[in-house]
């Protein structure tokens, strides 16, 4: 990605956030914190070299069944299981920034995306300060793979739309 369009992307990653919190702020929304969620999400999203994908997106992407991996980067037991986005499969990352995966780490990462480098990836996590998905996607990204988009609203926005929700059952 040139820098340019590192640039743009982030200015408009910035402008889309705020837009749409200005009419949560006529409600009593914390001006100030969405602004540092959106700042945080701009920035991470040029650092990786990913795309964004919003909920109503992933969701039309979904019913069409487009060919895609969808990736949740949440804990198995307390979060996978529980609750995520029909079709996805779970590969945990923390919650901080990684800077190296271990060997183990990145083979499982690996086998888990594939040998198709330009297979689309999505990676979602809880919420927009959740670093999870950032952390999925950009080692994606370190890994070669070319379609890769991060779903910044994550499970809670998937389950505030309604969504259909899937729970991993005793066997998985």
């Amino acid at each position: 990605m040139t820098a340019g369009k590192c640039v743009r992307l982030l200015s408009l990653t910035v402008a889309l956030l705020f837009l749409g919190s200005a009419t949560a702020l006529a409600f009593g929304t914390d001006y100030v914190a969405e602004e540092e969620v959106a700042v945080k999400v701009a920035r991470e999203t040029v650092k990786g070299g990913y795309s964004l994908v919003t909920v109503d997106e992933l969701k039309k992407w979904v019913d069409e069944k487009k060919p895609m991996l969808i990736v949740d980067t949440m804990p198995l037991e307390d979060s996978y299981k529980k609750q995520h986005v029909p079709g996805a499969v779970q590969f945990e990352f923390p919650k901080e920034e990684l800077n190296a995966l271990t060997d183990e780490m990145n083979a499982g990462f690996e086998k888990l995306l594939g040998p198709d480098k330009n297979r689309t990836l999505v990676f979602y996590c809880g919420f927009p300060k959740c670093a999870r998905s950032h952390n999925g996607a950009m080692w994606a990204k370190k890994m070669g793979y070319a379609n890769v988009i991060r779903f910044t609203g994550g499970i809670m926005a998937w389950d505030q739309k309604d969504f259909p929700i899937e729970k991993a059952n005793a066997s998985n």
